[in-house]
C-alpha cells in the first residue's frame, strides 16, 4: 500500500487549477515516539485554504511549495506510538490532503464514533 498526497507546487494566480498541484505516491510513514499514524477518511476542504496557497501576509503561515496541502482531517489510528491513542481509534488532526499522516499524539483530538457515526460506504 501506498500513500496518496497532493503537493502544492505553485501558487495560484487566479482561480486554482490542476497544474498547481502535484500528486506523488510515497511510503507510508512510521510513527516515532509520541506519534500515531492516521488513514484519512475525511478531509475538510475549507475557503481559508486558498489564502494558505498564496504568500501574502496573513493571520496564518502560507502553504509551503513542495508540501502536502494543509487541510483538516478526520482519521482512524492504524499505528501508534502514543499512550493515548489506540489502533482503531478515530481522530481530528490536522493532516493535510493524504491518504496517510503521522502526527504527534498532543495535536489530536480523540472523536467518539457514535456522537457522530462514520458512514460504512467507503
Amino acid at each position: 500500500m501506498k500513500n496518496k498526497q497532493v503537493l502544492l507546487k505553485s501558487r495560484p494566480v487566479g482561480e486554482p487549477k490542476e497544474s498547481d498541484f502535484a500528486v506523488v505516491k510515497t511510503p507510508i510513514p512510521e510513527p516515532g515516539e509520541g506519534e500515531v499514524c492516521n488513514r484519512t477518511i475525511y478531509l475538510s476542504l475549507d475557503p481559508y485554504m486558498r489564502g494558505r496557497m498564496s504568500d501574502r501576509e496573513s493571520y496564518a503561515a502560507p502553504a509551503e511549495l513542495g508540501s502536502v496541502m494543509v487541510g483538516s482531517t478526520v482519521s482512524q489510528v492504524i499505528k501508534s506510538q502514543h499512550p493515548n491513542f489506540s489502533v482503531g481509534d478515530f481522530v481530528l488532526g490536522y493532516g493535510g490532503w493524504q491518504s496517510y499522516g503521522v502526527a504527534k499524539g498532543e495535536t489530536l483530538r480523540k472523536l467518539d464514533p457514535n456522537q457522530a457515526p462514520i458512514s460504512k460506504k467507503r
